[in-house]
């Protein structure tokens, strides 16, 4: 399997992308949702906004889904 260097930069910049949205979603949950023992404690019933929630879901969802195509492409996968 030969990747393109082209390609190659492509899915890295994509990756990166990846990784910075989901890292802007791990920050919104850190600055609304109080930790217990290092992790996220619902229990304490936080107040989280749905409509801000959706856009960095829908952000991450989507770079994941366009990065699944790259991966798709370069290892000939055949993926549902």
């Amino acid at each position: 399997m030969d990747i393109k260097q082209e390609d190659k930069k492509v899915v890295e910049f994509d990756t990166n992308k990846l990784i910075e949205i989901r890292n802007s979603f791990y920050e919104y949950l850190d600055a609304h949702i109080p930790k217990k023992d290092g992790q996220f404690d619902f229990s304490s019933s936080p107040k989280l906004n749905a409509k801000d929630i959706y856009a960095l879901f829908y952000k991450l969802d989507y770079q994941a889904r366009k990065l699944r195509g790259h991966l798709v492409k370069a290892y000939d996968l055949k993926a549902e």
